[in-house]
C-alpha cells in the first residue's frame, strides 16, 4: 500500500505539466500584446511626443522582461519538478537549462521582479505630472519592498548554503 501511495504521489508531479504549458500560452498572449503596441505606435511615431514614445518603449521592455521571466520559470520549473527536458544534441540548448535549482530560480525571479518594478517606476516618474504625490509615494514604497525582499532572499540563500 505504501509503495502504491508513493508512486501515485511521485506520478502526480505530472499534474504540473499543463500549468507550465499554460505559461507558454500566456507567453503567446504577451507576444500578441507586444506587437499590438508596436503596430499602434508606428503609424504615429512622428506625431507622438518624445515622452510618450519613451513610455511606450519602456512598456515594450517591460513585456520583454516578463517574457524572459515566463520562459525561465516555465522551463526551469518543469525541469526541477516534473522531468528533464529531452533536447537532442543537435538542438541549441540554453546555457542555464538544467543548472538552475529551485533556490536559484527563486533568486532569479526576485531579481527579475526588481528589474520590472524599476522600469515601471521609471515610467511612473516620467509621467509624474499626471500622478498625485500619494500614489508616487506608494509606488516607491512598493519598489523598495521588492528590492528589500530580493536582497533578503539572496542573503538567506547565501547564509543557508554555507
Amino acid at each position: 500500500m505504501e509503495k502504491l501511495i508513493e508512486r501515485g504521489m511521485y506520478a502526480s508531479r505530472w499534474l504540473l505539466a499543463p500549468l507550465y504549458f499554460g505559461l507558454s500560452l500566456t507567453l503567446l498572449a504577451l507576444v500578441l500584446k507586444f506587437f499590438q503596441e508596436i503596430f499602434h505606435v508606428l503609424p504615429h511615431v512622428f506625431d507622438v511626443a518624445e515622452t510618450d514614445l519613451v513610455l511606450t518603449i519602456l512598456s515594450l521592455i517591460d513585456m520583454a522582461l516578463v517574457g524572459g521571466l515566463l520562459v525561465m520559470v516555465m522551463l526551469s520549473s518543469y525541469e526541477n519538478f516534473v522531468s528533464q527536458l529531452d533536447i537532442g544534441d543537435d538542438t541549441e540548448k540554453l546555457g542555464w537549462l538544467g543548472k538552475m535549482d529551485s533556490s536559484s530560480l527563486k533568486n532569479k525571479v526576485a531579481a527579475s521582479i526588481v528589474a520590472i518594478s524599476s522600469i515601471h517606476l521609471l515610467k511612473v516618474f516620467m509621467n509624474a505630472k499626471n500622478i498625485d504625490a500619494e500614489h508616487l509615494k506608494w509606488y516607491v514604497i512598493l519598489h523598495l519592498t521588492f528590492v528589500a525582499s530580493a536582497f533578503a532572499m539572496g542573503m538567506l540563500d547565501k547564509l543557508t548554503k554555507h
